[in-house]
Formats: C-alpha cells, sequence, structure tokens
C-alpha cells in the first residue's frame, strides 16, 4: 500500500487492510513518518519515509497547481525509496491512495496491477469535458505548466510515455470507499474500472473507550472540523451560547490547535475534548455539525446522522452540495454562523421527519455496499486474476 501523509486519507483504508492482514497476506504500508501509528496496528509492517506534505490547513498552497505538485514532490522524491526497498522484495499486488502518485508508477515497474482506492469522488465519462473551465485555468498558468511538464517527464525518466493527466486521472483499477450518494455523476462512472465497495469502516472504532452518552437521555450533537480544520474557535462559541441550558447534550472536538480556556466557562450540557472516538458518539448522535470533510460525511452517513456543514475548503462545499442535494443535511457558510442560525439549522435537521425517512434509507444503502469484507474480496479477485 502506498499511501499520502494526511489522517484523512490513511483512516478510510485501514480496515481494509487490516481485513488483508487478517486474511493471511503480507501487506507493507508506505507512509510519511508521522503517520506510521496509524497504520502499525493493523498488522501491515509500515514503510516510513519523510514528508513535505503540510499537516495541517494553513500551509498548503492555495494555488491549484502549486498544492497538486506538493503531491508530485513528495512522490518523486519517496519513488527511489520505494524501489530500492521492493526491487529486492516484489510485490504482487500494490495498492494505492490517490495521492499515492508512486503507486501506479511501482505497479508498472513490476508487471503488478495497481488499484486505486479512492477516499473521494471518481472522475466519471464526460468528467474532463464538465471541468473545461478549471483545466484550462490550470493549464494556462504558470503553476499548472511546470506540474504537467514536471510529471510528464517524471513519467517518461520510468518508462511510461503517456500523458501524464490521463495516466494518473484514470487508473485502470479503483475501489471507491465512498457512498455512492457522495460521487457526482454516479451513473457515469466506468464500472469498468471502478467498483464502489463502500465505506471500510471498522469495526473497532464502534466500541473505542473514551465517551459514554448522557445519563439524563437529551439529544446528542456532535461539533468535529475534523484533524486539519478545526482552528474554529468562533463556531465553538457560538455552540456554547447558541446551545447553552437547551434540550441538548452537546460534543465539542476541538483538536490540538485551540486551546480550551479560550472558549470561556463551559455550560453544563456541553463537554470539550480535544478529540473524541467519532464513530462511538455518532452512533448515539441526533446531529452533526462539521466541515463536511468525506469522512465525516460518509460516517454520518453510516450512523445515520443528520448534518449541518460548514464547509471550509477543497472538497468540502462539493459535498455539503451532495448532503443538501440528498435531503440529509443543511448548508450553514461559515460567514453565516451566529448561535442563532447554528442552533436553528441543528433544529431544522434533528426535527424534519421527512429527512429522517431519506437518512434511513440512504443508511441502509451505505451499509449494503460491503464495505471491508467487499474490499477485501475486490483485492483479492486482482490477485486471482493475475
Amino acid at each position: 500500500m502506498i499511501g499520502s501523509t494526511a489522517p484523512s486519507h490513511v483512516y478510510p483504508s485501514l480496515a481494509l487492510i487490516r481485513e488483508l492482514v487478517d486474511r493471511g497476506h503480507r501487506v507493507t504500508y508506505a507512509v510519511g513518518a508521522p503517520l506510521t501509528d496509524l497504520v502499525a496496528p493493523t498488522g501491515a509492517e509500515p514503510v516510513a519515509h519523510p514528508t513535505i506534505l503540510p499537516q495541517g490547513d494553513t500551509d498548503w498552497p492555495e494555488d491549484p497547481g502549486a498544492a497538486m505538485r506538493v503531491f508530485l514532490d513528495e512522490a518523486v522524491a519517496v519513488l527511489p525509496r520505494l524501489t530500492a526497498r521492493y526491487d529486492e522484495d516484489r510485490p504482487d499486488l500494490v495498492l494505492h491512495d490517490i495521492g499515492g502518485l508512486a503507486g501506479p508508477l511501482l505497479g508498472a515497474r513490476y508487471g503488478v496491477p495497481a488499484v486505486q482506492l479512492s477516499p473521494a469522488m471518481v472522475a466519471w465519462d464526460g468528467y474532463d469535458q464538465d471541468m473545461t473551465e478549471f483545466y484550462t485555468a490550470l493549464r494556462a498558468s504558470d503553476s499548472g505548466r511546470d506540474y504537467y511538464a514536471t510529471l510528464d517527464r517524471w513519467l517518461a525518466d520510468n518508462g511510461i510515455h503517456q500523458d501524464g493527466h490521463e495516466f494518473l486521472s484514470r487508473p485502470e483499477h479503483v475501489l471507491a470507499l465512498i457512498p455512492k450518494v457522495m460521487q457526482p455523476h454516479a451513473d457515469r462512472v466506468s464500472r469498468q474500472r471502478v467498483r464502489f465497495v463502500g465505506p471500510c469502516l471498522d469495526p473497532v472504532r464502534l466500541t473505542e473507550p473514551g465517551w459514554a452518552p448522557p445519563a439524563d437521555g437529551r439529544p446528542v450533537l456532535l461539533v468535529s472540523f475534523g484533524t486539519a480544520y478545526n482552528d474554529q474557535v468562533p463556531v465553538y462559541r457560538a455552540c456554547l451560547s447558541g446551545f447553552a441550558d437547551s434540550r441538548w447534550h452537546v460534543v465539542i472536538a476541538i483538536g490540538d490547535k485551540v486551546d480550551p480556556a479560550a472558549l470561556g466557562p463551559l455550560p453544563d450540557n456541553v463537554e470539550v475534548h480535544r478529540r473524541v472516538p467519532q464513530l462511538v458518539v455518532l452512533a448515539h448522535a441526533s446531529a452533526f455539525v462539521t466541515h463536511a470533510g468525506m469522512g465525516g460525511c460518509t460516517e454520518a452517513l453510516w450512523c445515520g446522522v443528520p448534518t449541518v456543514a460548514i464547509p471550509q475548503a477543497v472538497d468540502q462545499f462539493g459535498n455539503a452540495d451532495r448532503l443538501v442535494a440528498a435531503g440529509v443535511g443543511r448548508l450553514l457558510p461559515a460567514e453565516e454562523v451566529t448561535a442563532q442560525t447554528l442552533r436553528a439549522a441543528v433544529d431544522a435537521v434533528a426535527d424534519d421527519p421527512e429527512l429522517r425517512r431519506r437518512l434511513d434509507t440512504i443508511r441502509s444503502e451505505v451499509r449494503a455496499n460491503g464495505g471491508v469484507r467487499h474490499a477485501a474480496e475486490a483485492v483479492e479477485s486482482f490477485l486471482a486474476d493475475r
């Protein structure tokens, strides 16, 4: 497995990696040294390497071409380490994250299948045409021209004489780890290339210690902005003000960037943590305030929890739109967050019976995808085909 050194790219496949190990496969997992502790409990052998990927939301370039170049530069630097490791211990199959750009090159080098594990949306038939405006601007920019020129040279240096964009955006084998409802134009996704195996949630996470539901039986509201976009003091303060002494029991996960003391005194019905076992809380929650990262959206749908999305960056705006389009959440733009608007949005999604009916249907569909077992069988089918 060739990973990408970002927690949101590592968590979605960990249960699958554990399942493959449990089925008797010898699995190595290449990832930046800061995240090897996430991988080790699966039983896979971590293959650590240095990383240049920013480990937060504030250090990424805003320019799309420059941001893409960070992933490419990481792959260029890491590939010689990986070939030195695997030339003498050749794999039978290469799995790789969407950001693990060295993965497809290793598959070509060793003549084995390279299977992308996608924790985000995948390209659909007509994707490039639908995204013409974006790609035209990207290719016209200095950073975009530099990115594609560098990518094409890197591929050619490794024996791959193919357009870099086509090579990376149209992998031959993809396992989509997201619910179909979160995939734009799912009906236009090639079934020859892409299998929707659905979310691979680790059942161990459903029984993690560290949190228990309130004894008074109040409905639980979870507020969490994930691992990267959690510097959200104004939102946390709006929660304290808007839900103080309300019917809600509020659980706020603030991460490591905010000092809990900055929030001031807490109402009796609010608890604040650096982190919580999110699936455990969602299993008891009646609403979820989220930045709409794909991981949080997926877990909310799996647990059948309505969402209030306050997107911050990248794919979160599109994810929020899909939750709204599916009728299972509301969008609250960050600039419109107040104690009053937040409380109104949470009450609205929690009290809407039609939303609940739609959410129950989608929850059943998401769980029926197969998850970890289905994904492991798909991986093993590529081995069998070989």
